[in-house]
Parts: structure tokens; sequence; C-alpha cells
């Protein structure tokens, strides 16, 4: 097979969560645990760090990566869902895995996959995790494809367990409260492991302390950790100024709202890194890195370091091009505020959604002052521009439709003025066609 053979058999031939919705999700870890031990269960020779979340988990991960990577450290980074292509899902050091080794693992490997009934997250999993074994990663950050207990990449002992924050999403599989949820991402943490929660509401924390005290974990809420003094934001998208008390004052290239409370959950889990004897010597009882102009490189540059996309990504000025991954309330909280900040003549928004999202909590969060370009991104899950304009309308929200992303960015495109604002996204798949279409 050729490589693009070999993604179609992955996409297609395979159960698939992000195609084919809740019939494409495989819940547990037997099958996961059977093939690992088929090949030698490779995640037990390198050192993680496993990272899961409603939001922000994607910045988390990468952000890691990148502070470990300018660090000296050989990094593996294992993410999901791409957006251009399957290799970005596995990453060395920022470079996508080989597509030879893509296809070799796939060929020699996919009689099996069959016999054991593996889903394409499953065979993802396990190929990252031998990738990196083979090429004798340092330590590897790994994000939880879909809630945490039951999740692929839950049979891993990390370092550290992270969990940037709960909301509402995917509620047809998690739970439809946000204390249900929880419990499925608190199913992480793991004994003796110190478990570091960004975000916690007042309904969540007796869930986590719960999980943490029965696995004698130690807990930490970055939100109350005080690592963060002060946040500056950078005019025009530049990012942030951050102030902190024992990491020095950095600066972040990664812009959007919700970007402050992403770099309190890493600070946070780099000083615990630090206390396992990472990153710097433990014998400063502040634990203050001694890497300081390695910290600021990677915070400054995280996209080159990563390759990181979506996240509040400039492409394109006069008019200013904006694209960004949120998908669900938790996300576009941050998102309406953000959008609101812009100053410009005219907002336009290119907006598509898939149907197991909240669309009505999303809605209400739009704004009303903008034209809209209703659409739908190439996914079997995606809600036609028809509908998700009839829903718009009931917020008050005005446009037309358009059959695909690139359309409606070229309508946005042509109506826009130099000074006017384009603000692609809605959903994960919009921004993958949108940055495909640009290539």
């Amino acid at each position: 097979m050729t490589y693009q053979e070999t993604c179609e058999y992955l996409f297609n031939q395979t159960a698939n969560y992000e195609s084919q919705g809740q019939d494409g999700y495989k819940p547990g870890l037997d099958n996961m645990r059977q093939i690992d031990e088929h090949y030698g269960m490779p995640h037990k020779n390198f050192k993680c760090i496993h990272v899961a979340g409603t939001n922000g988990k994607g910045s988390v991960s990468h952000t890691l990566s990148a502070v470990l990577q300018v660090c000296g450290y050989k990094v593996g980074l294992y993410t999901s869902p791409h957006l251009l292509d399957f290799s970005e899902r596995i990453r060395i050091n920022g470079v996508p895995i080989a597509e030879e080794y893509v296809v070799d693992f796939v060929e020699q490997g996919k009689d099996l996959f069959k016999k054991i009934g593996l889903t394409f997250f499953e065979i993802a999993t396990e190929m990252a995790f031998k990738y990196f074994s083979d090429n004798n990663v340092d330590i590897a950050v790994i994000e939880v494809g879909l809630g945490g207990r039951l999740d692929s990449t839950n049979i891993i002992n990390p370092l550290v367990s992270v969990i940037t924050n709960v909301s509402l999403d995917h509620t047809q599989l998690l739970g439809a409260s946000v204390e249900q949820i929880a419990m499925e991402k608190g199913g992480i943490i793991k004994d003796a492991t110190p478990v570091v929660v960004g975000e916690a509401s007042p309904e969540v924390r007796p869930i986590f302390e719960a999980l943490a005290h029965e696995s004698d974990a130690p807990l930490y809420y970055s939100e109350d950790e005080g690592e963060v003094l002060e946040v500056e934001e950078i005019p025009g998208g530049g990012g942030f100024y951050y102030k902190t008390k024992h990491l020095g004052d950095i600066k972040g290239e990664l812009s959007g709202a919700y970007q402050p409370k992403n770099t309190r959950t890493i600070l946070t889990v780099l000083n615990e890194l630090v206390k396992l004897g990472y990153l710097c010597s433990v014998s400063d009882p502040n634990m203050r890195l001694v890497v300081q102009k390695e910290l600021n490189d990677s915070f400054l540059n995280v996209t080159a370091i990563t390759g990181l996309k979506g996240r509040w990504q400039t492409v394109g000025t006069n008019p200013l091009v904006i694209c960004d991954i949120g998908h669900n309330v938790g996300a576009w909280e941050q998102l309406s505020k953000q959008i609101a900040a812009v100053e410009c003549r005219q907002k336009h928004i290119v907006f598509g959604m898939v149907d197991d999202k909240d669309i009505y909590g999303v809605m209400s969060l739009l704004p009303k002052d903008a034209i809209y370009y209703f659409t739908k991104p190439s996914t079997k899950r995606a809600l036609p521009e028809q509908s998700v304009m009839v829903f718009g309308q009931q917020f008050g929200l005005a446009g037309e439709c358009y059959p695909t992303v690139a359309e409606a960015f070229s309508a946005a495109l042509i109506a826009a003025e130099p000074d006017d604002f384009i603000f692609v996204g809605g959903s994960n798949y919009v921004v993958a066609d949108f940055l495909k279409s640009r290539d």
C-alpha cells in the first residue's frame, strides 16, 4: 500500500469515532492491552505525561513538549485529531512520523488488527507507543482521545497526570453532567502519581479529591497554586506576558482568552517535573528552573517547535483572518469574548458544527453583530449548513449557506474590507477543511 492508501484504510476500514460518531466508539482497554502485549508493551520503554480535559489539552500538550524539547530531551508527542494529515498525530521533537513507518506498521499488522477488532484510535495509539519506543524517546506527552478512564491511552503509567478542565462535551458517551464527566476524566489518576487539575468547579472538586485519595495521588489545582502572578495581553494577538512566582517572566506566543488558564496548568506541571528531577536540579528550595532561557524560548515558539495549529491562529491580514478549533460551550465562553474584543469595521464568521455538540449552547454565545457564512465540514458527522443557519436564526444570527468551507470563506473574503475581521471555526473539521483549502 501507498501512504495514501494506508490512510484510507485507517479512516474507512476501521471503526472510527471521528467519522462515524458514536457507532465508531468502542470504550474499554482489553483490546488495547492485547495489541500492546503483542508488540512487547512498548509504552513501558519511555517516561510520559498524560493529558486529559474538555478544552485546552492540545495547547497544554504541545507547550509541555516544546519546553522538554528545548531543554534537550527527545520528546514524543501524541495528539488528536489531526488537521491536515494523519502524521501530525505522532511526532518526535516536532517531526511527524515517517510515512514509511505508518505503511509498514499497518501492512504488517492489519490482519491482527482485524482479528482483534481494533478501532482507528487503538491502532493509532499503539503505533505511537511503538514508534516512540523504537526511536528511544526520553519522554512522551500523551493526549487522551476521549474521556480518560476507558480511553486507549490509559494503559500508561505517567510521571504526572494532567486534567485541564471539565465541561459538558460528548455527553452521550461520557455522561450528562459535569460530575459524571469528571469521573471519566479522573480515571487517568494513577497510584502515587501527582495529578494536576487546571480548572475545577465546586461540583467536580470532591470527585477529583476522592479519586486522588483512593489512589494516594498528590493533587494540585493550578488555579490555587498561584504560580502566575500577573498576565498582560500583547496587542494585536501577539500572545501574553506572564509574571510568575518561581519561574521568572515569560512571553507566550499562543493567543486566545483561554491561554492564561492553560499556562497556569503548564507551569504547575513543570514544577512537578522539577520535583521529579527533570529540567533542573531539585536542590533549589524554591524549585526555580535553571533553564530560564529555554523556558522563554519554548513558550515563545510553540508552533514552530511542535507544529501546533488552529489555536487562535492568524492566517491572514487585511482583512485579519483567524481560525480556532473551539467546538463546545466551554471553549466558546472564551472565544466569544476574544472575538468581541477584536476592533474592526465588520465581523464575518465562517461557521459549522458536527452533530454531537451542544449547538444551542454554542449558538447562544455567538456574536449577533457579525455576518455569518454557515457551512459544513467534510465529515459524515457534519450538520447540514441549512440546519446550522436555522439554528442560528433562532439566536438572531444572520447570514447565508455555503456547501463547503472553502466556498464559505471565499464569500467572506470577497465581502470583507481590509479593516474587517474574518473568523473561521465551530469545529475541528471546519478548521481542517479551511487550512487544507489554503495549501
